[in-house]
């Protein structure tokens, strides 16, 4: 019967990591295909292979998703706590994609799985210093994100000011296939890796593997099912994040891009998971601060900081109903 729990598990990491594809990786690409420096098409075959190789490439966040907010190897039901976080993280994305609010699947996976660990065990087995530090880096990365594009805009409108904004804007909508790759990769370096600590949390908690190491195997998949995701594409979120904020042009998005990238790519080399939707939409409200404060749609922004919020207990609660009924029918 374990063996059927864990391909169960498999199946549900992968799920939500072919669901983070289409999702999250929407956000990568908004602002090249918004601005036509891209067409669709090419821009989700980018965006594929550079999460695919990105993916491959670290798993530094795998282990910090596997034992950052539970120790594995403490829980009694930790393979149908994982089951339940999966449900619960998938059934929220798949809301949220529907109506075409840039949610974060980190915020998802990390409140889904810490409400099935209080469901099953109690808070006492929440690692609450570990637990504690990715919401730090949640917290904080958009802040940073937010700043940087900032900077990056102002500086940019610095150099370029005496420049034909056609001029200007032609140039960059060669440099945005650079950085859309650029933003690709650092997407499937961080987000592919949750799908990746939550198979080894399972394995752990299975007695299967005594490390938190990521086996070959469940890197391959994770990045395929990332891949695979990241082609289906994600249209609705494409539109909120490359039209609705505001009237995005190639050297805003630019700007955009390279300064979530390099906030991406810095929480990876410190293992710290981060909601590249929140650092990808506060680096585009940042450019469209510097651009011109007036002209972005802080109401758009305003619903989108609001699902930031509400993901992590809505997905706790969502992942504890889920116990609580497995309870009820086979405990």
């Amino acid at each position: 019967m374990e063996i059927y729990v864990l391909i169960a598990v498999v199946f549900l990491a992968l799920a939500f990591d072919f669901i983070n594809g289409f999702h999250d990786t929407a956000n990568a690409i908004a602002t090249s295909v918004s601005t036509r420096a891209l067409k669709p098409r090419v821009a989700i075959v980018l965006a594929a292979l550079m999460n695919f190789l990105g993916a491959l490439t670290f798993t530094g966040v795998a282990k910090t998703i596997g034992s950052g907010v539970a120790n594995p190897a403490d829980l009694q039901f930790g393979v149908e706590v994982v089951i339940c976080a999966l449900i619960g993280a998938i059934a929220w994305n798949l809301i949220t994609w529907w109506f075409g609010i840039p949610s974060s699947s980190s915020h998802a996976l990390i409140g889904a799985l810490a409400g099935a660990v209080i469901a099953a065990e109690g808070f006492d087995k929440i690692n609450a210093s570990g637990f504690m530090d990715i919401l730090k880096a949640l917290l904080i990365s958009p802040i940073i994100a937010f700043v940087a594009g900032f900077l990056i805009m102002s500086l940019l409108k610095v150099i370029f000011a005496r420049k034909s904004p056609h001029t200007v804007n032609k140039g960059f909508r060669f440099g945005q296939i650079a950085t859309a790759m650029f933003q690709s990769f650092s997407h499937g370096t961080n987000d592919a890796q949750k799908a990746m600590g939550i198979i080894v949390f399972a394995l752990v908690a299975a007695e299967l593997q005594q490390t938190m190491d990521v086996p070959l195997w469940v890197k391959i998949s994770a990045a395929t099912a990332m891949a695979l995701g990241t082609a289906m594409g994600g249209w609705k979120i494409i539109k909120t994040m490359g039209t609705k904020i505001f009237k995005i042009e190639p050297i805003n998005g630019f700007a955009a891009d390279t300064g979530s990238a390099i906030v991406i790519l810095t929480a990876t080399f410190l293992h710290l998971p981060v909601s590249t939707t929140h650092v990808i939409t506060s680096s585009i409200l940042g450019v469209g601060s510097a651009k011109r404060f007036a002209a972005v749609k802080w109401g758009v922004a305003g619903r989108i900081v609001v699902a930031w919020f509400i993901t992590i207990p809505i997905t706790a609660l969502i992942s504890m109903v889920c116990f609580w009924i497995y309870k009820a029918i086979f405990l």
